[in-house]
């Protein structure tokens, strides 16, 4: 880790409640491929005075982690612009938990993308599945290519051994939250330090009530940072600083105004050695702009998105959904007022 912690910064000041109210819109956008057990994603978009901006935490985060999102989504929408470096950032195709036959059809959706992130440990699925998937992406990506996997915390240590052992010879780039807690990851990098698969760390940071406790008890080679869940560009860059490790800036199924925020975390950076997890408008059906942040060369741009106002119609959710996502949108902006 650093030695030296970074300079404070100070948080955006709150916005009135009733411009984030009166200006919100919510969207049920339908996936392309069922993902993290959703057929659909819903999210709320809003316009701040420095353009549009996202505020989509999951739906059974309670209030006190969903604050951290909409911290972001103020950060993004009313608090400073960070200078960024790139025009656009190269990114990974993400692999749900499809059948080795559907392995093709998904990626192609990814066209120039030279890493595979492929989702392994779903409820249901058996490591013999998740090693047929991953055979299949490293016979798409060729042998050139990267190929990471993701267990969303799903093993325990000796589940995460077997599977790093039986998923290793694939030439792995690294596994992202092998198991839950950052004493198994530590535990896990011991016992499977000759493998040569590094550890990312995801929920332990963005989940964490101290993001940088896994860096700090040597957990994880590298840490996964999302622009949303840690309160935004500002705060995720603060992590970073702190930290001392290599990061891949990644996103949470957002619509492309989330995914714009992650690209202006990932153009600020000052050196990004992976690919980035932010070409997943792929795996939407609909987005809210009809110019999407769509990989194209292996990349996408770092660039405002421009809403439009008939996309936000067609795809508007339910009333009561609304409501629901108004009341969540309250009882942060209370956490973060208090």
């Amino acid at each position: 880790m650093s030695n030296s912690s970074p300079a404070p910064r100070a948080a955006p000041r709150l916005p009135p409640l009733a411009d984030l109210l009166d200006d919100a819109h919510v969207v049920q956008l339908p996936l392309r491929t069922r993902f993290r057990g959703l057929d659909a994603r819903e999210a709320l978009v809003v316009e701040g005075p420095n353009g549009w901006t996202e505020f989509s935490p999951f739906v059974e985060y309670g209030p006190a982690e969903a604050s951290a999102w909409l911290a972001a989504t103020i950060d993004f929408g009313w608090g400073v612009e960070h200078t960024t470096r790139a025009s656009s950032v190269a990114v990974n195709a993400t692999l749900p938990t499809v059948a080795p036959g559907e392995v093709r059809t998904v990626l192609d959706r990814y066209p120039g993308c030279r890493t595979v992130k492929v989702k392994v440990a779903d409820p249901g699925e058996t490591l013999r599945d998740d090693v047929a998937r991953v055979a299949a992406a490293r016979e798409y990506i060729g042998d050139s290519g990267r190929v990471r996997i993701d267990a969303n915390g799903a093993w325990t240590v000796a589940q995460a051994e077997e599977a790093l052992v039986a998923l290793a010879p694939y030439a792995l780039e690294y596994v992202e939250q092998p198991c839950a807690t950052v004493p198994e990851l530590a535990e896990l990098r011991r016992r499977t330090a000759g493998l040569g698969v590094p550890v990312a760390a995801d929920e332990s940071v963005r989940k964490a009530a101290d993001p940088l406790a896994v860096a700090r008890a040597g957990a994880a080679d590298l840490l996964v940072i999302k622009a949303q869940p840690l309160g935004g560009i500002t705060a995720a860059l603060d992590i970073f600083v702190a930290a001392g490790l290599p990061v891949v800036v990644s996103s949470a199924l957002d619509t492309s105004v989330g995914l714009s925020m992650g690209a202006h975390l990932a153009a600020a950076m000052p050196e990004l050695r992976h690919d980035c997890g932010l070409g997943t408008a792929a795996l939407l059906a609909a987005d809210v702009t009809r110019a999407p942040l769509l990989p194209v060369d292996g990349a996408i741009e770092v660039r405002r998105v421009d809403v439009d106002v008939d996309l936000l119609r067609r795809h508007a959710a339910s009333d009561d959904r609304r409501e629901f996502w108004l009341e969540r949108l309250r009882a942060s902006y209370a956490v973060l007022a208090g």
